[in-house]
């Protein structure tokens, strides 16, 4: 008998795709690999960070403990943007003189990979920025039959519910997109395992449509309008940068780096 439940989890496919918390839990049971996607900003942070050879330590949004936490992994604390120093912003990360060890924390993408910790080997952080490279990674560095679940991390609406973000949708996409160019996902008979699920196969979609205008529809998506709208345009910029990161980031110990 097939239960809601399994159903949800996506099982007979190696590639998986769902939303948030609740949809990482689901998917990744079993799975070799999680890829987290919060495009505006969290992943395209860690990609710019990794890119300069920094370590960066997911955190969740607002806990007291994250400035202990930080001293006591030699690390700098990320605050809140607009506060002058390192914080949930692109642009802050590049244009840092000197950039090493940084606590990163983030209401999605960071609490996400942070909590996946405990129930996944292997989680990587992906934005449009290096979503080819970890796809190319992943094709080179795991087995034929790995379970990847990509997992969009989303937004909330007031008062905390899930609020689906397209700019993850088209992260999570290019990467799916990327496995695909490599080759991984295939249907294999021996164990009746197919590769994408319609899930992520709908997410691909999406990235496919998107990519001609990549930087208008990063621009004019919810997200991307409210941090125009609050000064951060650049930070939009650099989170359309489609395959500019060269760095797979990959959290190892507590922290992403590179592999």
């Amino acid at each position: 008998m097939t239960t809601a439940a399994m159903v949800h989890r996506q099982l007979p496919f190696a590639v998986r795709f769902e939303w948030g918390l609740d949809g990482a839990r689901a998917i990744s049971s079993g799975a070799d690999l999680a890829v987290v996607v919060d495009v505006l900003s969290f992943t395209t942070c860690v990609s710019v960070a990794v890119d300069r050879g920094a370590t960066v330590f997911p955190y969740p949004w607002m806990d007291a403990s994250a400035e202990d936490f930080a001293a006591h992994h030699d690390a700098l604390l990320a605050g809140p943007r607009g506060g002058g120093g390192l914080s949930l912003s692109p642009s802050s990360l590049r244009d840092a003189p000197a950039l090493s060890r940084v606590v990163l924390p983030s209401p999605n993408g960071s609490a996400l990979a942070h909590e996946l910790a405990q129930e996944v080997p292997l989680i990587a952080a992906v934005s449009l920025r290096n979503a080819a490279a970890t796809a190319d990674w992943v094709a080179s560095e795991l087995p034929p039959d790995a379970i990847v679940a990509v997992i969009a991390a989303g937004e909330r609406w007031p008062g905390g519910p899930l609020r689906p973000a397209v700019e993850d949708q088209i992260g999570a996409g290019a990467f799916i997109a990327g496995l695909a160019a490599a080759g991984r996902g295939g249907f294999t008979p021996e164990d009746g395992r197919e590769g994408f699920s319609p899930e992520a196969e709908a997410a691909m979609a999406v990235f496919n449509a998107a990519e001609p205008r990549l930087r208008d529809a990063l621009q004019g998506c919810s997200s991307g309008r409210e941090l125009i709208g609050a000064g951060y345009v650049n930070d939009v910029e650099i989170a359309a940068e489609l395959d500019a990161g060269f760095a797979v980031a990959l959290l190892r110990d507590g922290a992403f780096g590179r592999p």
